[in-house]
């Protein structure tokens, strides 16, 4: 009886890792907390003596105190081990397993990754969201991370370790509670990592089920107390967990992200899934947004596709150019496939889109109206690079549309042509664009990490307009790219409702120096090529190379989504989403250049998994309307403010899913684009 133990703690030794070129040695430390329903847990922990190679294998069996049979089996190498753990229940219990690897740097010399989640120290993270700043310690539930593993790389020495879970991740369990000691209503396949510091020197820490420490991080910027939790094991039973341990050496926080995504994806090899859908169907069913989106009750004519709610997906009254709306772009892509199809509707209705933003879209200064909420007769005085560059980029494509087919557009040509014109009066000295600001230039934020968005247009309009001005512009902003967010291995604050660590700073990054590679030559060529390899690895470490369980009862397990090749969003938004646009065209480029087959394999990947959700009749996936691609896709315990893991929040943008989507599946646009002359 699980009374007996209450007040009995074994004297806990440690086994032994040997580290790379068996130096540096690694300590393990283990422990099992049990529980008994109603009391508060009780923590054991576990002896562990080291063989004579000091790789510690052991075996801790069942007794009066300790009711759980535990072995240890340690096989491999000194730079990558597989460490084999099997609990057998002697008695009916509900267990928490936890180890600690301590390794041989000091937490102070320190970076970490935690994919999809955690670079760096977080440090660029606000308040009430996970940082070195609030605690040296972090321990998360692994399905918040695109890959189940902690990694850690001392600036000193140039070393790393990493632990990695493998095995099967088929299953989760639902919980009545969020945080405190939870016992799960079944079994889960999700564990926990992280890590902490030990007298000065840094630590793994993971085990099974999950646990979160010292907080737990609930929604957008709240934080909860820690969690965790106890799984049954009946009497006889057992489970078998798995990690790697592996070692090696980084020249710099850049170069080990890269080695880490590489092995992580060697290791977890994610396939493409199979599906019926063929790139027309999955367009036939997009475009059913197209159809019943547009709102012509105003002067601007657009797309409805901001801050609307699942449930009806009525039209708000909300017109935006970019960022989660993609009005124009959403315009450029009806009006084109309008054209395949040869359906005059969808061409009309884009068209009226264009004419609108042409005619009324501008504000005296030549900046586009990036947000117009109509039914509430409001207009945002804050601008962003990002929605003006996204904006100039539909544009730029409608008007080379327009030129191919004969067409003068000159007043739409006058009016890209100013607003680019605004871009270099905005762009800094050191080539940065500043991330918010009103319409007079007077600066709201003057962070740089929006710039690569900003990239884009100015590369397309110097292609358009054969204006060099713009291509020295782009070339500025490179050599910022390149200095503070390349360099350093830095990329934040790109996505404009959240400031922090973020994927999309990373694939701009990387999408911003291929569009500067498409319009060079020679070593200049090569130099944006390389930029943009290396600001790629950033952005697919957002990107799930597993598929985390669902428990019955989440509509998304219950439907069958797989999460491999979906993004995580932010360290702030901790969700993942169909965010890709042209990446996937970036990757494809990069694995030619490169001879580097996984880049091409996982954009298939990619290009497979996103389709998911597509919804159509009898296969809604949660969403009132076919078409309608939904967004904040709730994978983890955390939610953006309603419903939690399993389902989505309330209120979605499917202006940016769809246009997002819609570029995924149409290869080739921006290599067409730029190779063409003035």
């Amino acid at each position: 009886m699980l009374q007996k133990y209450i007040g009995i703690i074994l004297v806990g030794i440690f086994g032994f890792f040997k580290g790379v070129n068996g130096e540096n040695t690694l300590c393990l430390k283990s422990e099992i907390v049990l529980k008994k329903p109603g009391n508060a847990a009780i923590v054991y922990p576990l002896n562990a003596a080291s063989d004579e190679e000091g790789i510690c294998p052991a075996h801790w069996p069942a007794t009066d105190i300790l009711p759980v049979e535990i072995v240890r089996r340690v096989t491999g190498n000194s730079g990558t081990q597989k460490l084999v753990v099997t609990l057998t229940a002697h008695q009916d219990v509900y267990f928490h397993f936890s180890q600690r690897l301590v390794l041989p740097f000091r937490q102070d010399s320190c970076l970490f990754y935690l994919p999809g989640f955690w670079y760096r120290r977080n440090l660029r993270s606000p308040e009430n969201t996970p940082s070195f700043r609030l605690s040296r310690h972090w321990t998360v539930r692994e399905d918040r991370l695109s890959a189940p593993l902690t990694g850690i790389w001392d600036e000193q020495s140039g070393g790393y370790t990493a632990v990695l879970r493998t095995g099967n991740f088929g299953q989760d369990a639902l919980t009545t509670h969020k945080e405190g000691e939870v016992i799960l209503s079944g079994e889960t396949s999700v564990g926990h990592t992280g890590f902490a510091e030990d007298n000065g020197r840094t630590t793994v820490v993971f085990g099974f089920p999950f646990a979160e420490s010292p907080y737990t991080y609930l929604r957008k910027l709240t934080l909860a107390p820690a969690v965790k939790a106890f799984q049954y094991l009946q009497k006889g039973e057992s489970v078998r967990l798995e990690w790697i341990i592996c070692q090696g050496q980084a020249s710099d926080y850049s170069d080990f992200i890269k080695q880490l995504w590489e092995y992580s994806y060697d290791t977890y090899q994610p396939v493409p899934l199979e599906n019926s859908y063929t790139v027309q169907e999955v367009k036939a069913v997009l475009s059913q947004y197209f159809r019943q989106s547009l709102v012509e009750d105003y002067a601007l004519k657009y797309y409805s596709g901001a801050h609307l709610r699942t449930a009806d997906c009525q039209p708000n009254g909300v017109a935006e150019v970019g960022f989660i709306g993609r009005t124009l772009l959403n315009a450029y892509n009806a009006m084109e496939y309008g054209e395949e199809q040869s359906d005059r509707g969808l061409q009309t209705d884009a068209r009226k889109v264009f004419d609108s933003y042409l005619t009324e879209g501008f504000t005296a200064e030549g900046l586009l109206r990036e947000f117009v909420n109509f039914s509430e007769g409001t207009e945002e005085d804050c601008y962003s690079i990002r929605r003006q560059s996204e904006g100039a980029y539909a544009l730029l494509y409608y008007l080379r549309h327009e030129k191919d087919r004969g067409k003068e557009c000159k007043e739409g040509e006058k009016r890209v042509s100013i607003l680019l014109d605004r871009f270099l009066h905005l762009q800094n000295a050191d080539g940065s664009f500043p991330r918010k600001f009103r319409k007079d230039g007077s600066l709201l934020d003057k962070s740089g990490g929006s710039t690569p968005s900003a990239v884009l247009p100015l590369v397309m309009g110097y292609r358009y307009f054969g204006d060099s001005r713009y291509l020295k512009a782009a070339q500025r902003s490179l050599v910022y790219l390149e200095k503070e967010l390349i360099s350093r291995s830095d990329y934040f604050s790109s996505t404009l409702d959240a400031n922090c660590e973020d994927k999309e700073a990373s694939l701009y990054a990387s999408t911003a120096a291929w569009y500067m590679a498409l319009v060079s030559r020679g070593k200049e060529r090569r130099h944006y090529a390389d930029l943009s390899r290396q600001a790629a690895y950033f952005a697919l470490s957002w990107y799930y190379l597993w598929d985390v369980p669902f428990a019955r009862g989440q509509m998304l397990g219950d439907i069958g989504l797989k999460s491999r090749g979906w993004g995580n969003v932010s360290v702030e938004n901790n969700h993942i989403d169909v965010f890709v646009f042209e990446f996937a065209d970036v990757l494809r480029w990069l694995a030619r250049e490169y001879e580097e087959p996984r880049f091409k394999n996982f954009a298939d990947v990619i290009s497979s998994s996103m389709v998911q959700l597509l919804p159509y009749k009898e296969h809604l996936c949660g969403i009132a309307k076919e078409g309608y691609y939904p967004e904040v896709v709730q994978h983890t315990c955390w939610d953006y403010g309603k419903n939690g893991k399993g389902f989505y929040n309330n209120i979605f943008a499917p202006g940016w899913t769809v246009a997002s989507l819609w570029e995924l599946l149409t290869p080739g646009r921006a290599e067409k684009f730029l190779q063409k002359k003035k």
